[in-house]
């Protein structure tokens, strides 16, 4: 569970009701306005459904499961322990000895990449491959933030058509003064909407799903040089030097001590 996108949820719709509540408006006019929802919800869908093509629009569900649920991605600690396990294995049988691993990988990517190196293909065939894998990969990550950013443009945009809607509505009771004011204070809860969903749901969303393809577009990146440097027959210790670059000060200090403590035991024992 993605633990940040529910805080900053709640967090949001505390601010707006206490806040409204401060400012002495009434929260009975931001629920009971359902044709502010609609203008905003069904009207950003109608936005997005005319801007991008059904094959991309299926993967709404699945990408706001990834923005509230995170990705599940091995960890580049466990990355480089399989690399140095590898590439023991490697030097000490061959290429070919690794073969009983490949069935063990779950990465997808990885699993293809180790099954190209097996088989003998030239380096670098290996890379490009893997490079250009990683690319589309990227490409499909942006066409799905993309779709978030595009909802948080037209969102704001649609909160000043319900306004105007809400006006309209609102001109023809002039003659009541207290359903004037009631309509026109309808009238902006569109506006509104249509701002908070844009710059504090959309917007933040597609950032937070940019944020995970950088981090997998990186374990990937990660994964590719240490499949080369299996395949050009490296030492673990190099290996473990080379795929550290990866890591952040607290990773590798984590690593470290790790490290230490499989040693002390196997000093121990």
């Amino acid at each position: 569970m993605e633990k940040s996108t529910f805080i900053g949820i709640v967090l949001a719709l505390i601010s707006v009701c206490v806040g409204m509540i401060l400012k002495g408006a009434s929260l009975i006019n931001l629920v009971n306005n359902p044709a502010a929802y609609m203008i905003i919800f069904v009207g950003t869908a109608a936005a997005l459904f005319i801007a991008f093509p059904m094959s991309e629009i299926k993967k709404f569900p699945k990408l706001m499961k990834i923005a509230f649920f995170g990705q599940k991605l091995i960890s580049k600690t466990e990355v480089i322990r399989m690399f140095m396990e590898w590439a023991t294995i490697t030097r000490r049988e061959g290429l070919l000895a690794l073969e009983s691993k490949v069935d063990e990988i779950e990465e997808p990517f990885l699993r293809n990449g180790m099954r190209m190196i097996i088989d003998g293909n030239d380096q670098d065939f290996v890379h490009d491959v893997l490079m250009e894998e990683l690319h589309s990969i990227e490409e499909r990550h942006k066409a799905g933030a993309l779709i978030f950013t595009q909802a948080g443009t037209y969102a704001p945009t649609l909160g000043v058509l319900g306004a105007v809607v809400g006006l309209i509505a609102a001109l023809g009771n002039l003659s009541d003064i207290e359903k004037l004011g009631h309509s026109i204070s309808a009238a902006f809860i569109a506006t509104l909407l249509g701002i908070f969903t844009g710059y504090v749901l959309w917007h933040p969303i597609a950032n937070k799903l940019k944020r995970f393809s950088k981090q997998e577009i990186e374990l990937k990146t990660m994964m590719v040089e240490g499949l080369l440097s299996i395949q050009s027959g490296v030492s673990t210790v190099a290996i473990n030097q080379k795929l550290s670059v990866y890591l952040t000060p607290a990773e590798r200090a984590a690593e470290q001590k790790g490290e230490a403590a499989g040693e002390q035991k196997t000093a121990q024992a």
